[in-house]
């Protein structure tokens, strides 16, 4: 009996053992999983880097600088979720939690002027304490690499409303096409001031450059009607799949739109003819074929119609006055008694056209008579 208690210990005690190291290495697979997702090595770096063209293979080039508001269109698909969840985590998120870990670089806000260069770095610190983010310091943090922990309450993702980015349109001369891509972006917080005016504070630039190896591996939902996850935040820039307005371009005296237009038409309609310049670019570029030819004469004609029975219409469908209807009978009846005029005095013409025709012929007959002999009448015999 003593055996076989024995004998049943060391099994239990075997098998909480394995049960243990079991979970040991679940936990260290699930961490080390969690490294690899959070590390990137540096050929996936250069694998979504997007090389910029130099000046000499551009002909023509044009900056421009939207805001997107998160609250509208599929730029939602930035703010959502709120907070991480088994869904993945939202763009502010994933930005600072790059930054609290010293894996990438963020510049200052200088009002519009961008310098993206070692002087204008942003310390992480310096950062954080700006904008009130609560953090600590994380193991293996020092001097020249910091690094800190901050938790998701503190991080201030639903005051992120909207994102500042910068646009370069571009025409490539050896591929002969026109371009738009994304250069860098810079959250915006919506606070309110003491007084409970919402104000807009731009926090930093980065690189879009810096983030697309994280940002790839962050797929997002971009239509209600599917809920298959097709694209990543990365294709969410490069497909240009979001919404904003320009706001700014980039100019000499380095003005916003509203500078140079402080009326909301005159805004409206120049933010309107840079878009369109700007989407129709490339097609003035090349000389139509004969099938766009064709089609723009279609359209044209369409066109025309169109507005020429607009106006039929318009002109069948307004009402006429009582003076103008009594105008229309006084001229009808007019015109009406001229034509029977016209008409009898035509027939009369005719009448006496004929009647002086037979009457020349008698006169004519006459005068042969007379002139045939010197014959004396009946009258002047009987005399």
């Amino acid at each position: 009996m003593k055996l076989i208690k024995f004998v049943l210990a060391a099994l239990a005690i075997a098998c909480t053992a394995s049960q243990v190291q079991a979970q040991v290495v679940k936990k260290t697979s699930e961490t080390e999983k969690k490294k690899s997702q959070s590390q990137v090595s540096s050929r996936q770096k250069d694998f979504y880097e997007v090389a910029e063209p130099s000046d000499a293979d551009l002909q023509w080039k044009k900056i421009v600088y939207r805001e997107l508001d998160l609250t509208k269109g599929k730029n939602a698909a930035l703010y959502y979720p709120e907070e991480p969840n088994e869904d993945g985590e939202s763009l502010f998120y994933i930005i600072m939690r790059r930054v609290a870990n010293g894996e990438i670089n963020v510049y200052e806000w200088l009002d519009g002027r961008e310098m993206f260069t070692d002087a204008y770095k942003y310390k992480v610190s310096n950062l954080l304490d700006r904008f009130h983010i609560l953090y600590a310091h994380a193991k293996g943090s020092t001097e020249k690499a910091p690094k800190y922990v901050i938790e998701n309450a503190d991080i201030p993702g639903s005051e992120v409303l909207s994102y500042y980015i910068i646009e370069k349109w571009e025409f490539d001369t050896r591929s002969n096409k026109m371009r738009c891509r994304v250069d860098a972006i810079c959250p915006v917080l919506h606070r309110e001031d003491e007084y409970g005016v919402t104000q807009k504070w731009p926090m930093f630039w980065v690189k879009l450059n810096d983030i697309r190896p994280y940002i790839a591996q962050q797929f997002v939902f971009t239509d209600n009607d599917n809920n298959l996850l097709r694209y990543n935040l990365d294709d969410f820039f490069k497909l240009n799949m979001y919404s904003g307005e320009i706001y700014k371009v980039k100019n000499l005296r380095n003005q916003t739109l509203r500078m140079q237009f402080p009326d909301d038409k005159a805004y409206k309609h120049a933010q309107d003819s840079i878009e369109r310049r700007l989407r129709q670019f490339d097609k003035e570029l090349w000389v139509p074929s004969r099938e766009e030819l064709l089609a723009q004469k279609e359209a044209r004609e369409k066109a025309e119609l169109a507005a020429a029975g607009e106006d039929a219409d318009e002109n069948a469908d307004s009402p006429a006055s009582d003076d103008e209807k009594a105008t229309e009978k006084k001229t009808s009846t007019k015109r009406g008694t001229k034509s029977v005029k016209s008409t009898k005095s035509t027939k009369s013409t005719k009448s006496t056209k004929t009647k002086t025709k037979t009457k020349t012929a008698k006169v004519k007959t006459r005068e042969v008579k007379t002139n045939s002999g010197a014959v004396r009448s009946v009258r002047n015999r009987k005399k």
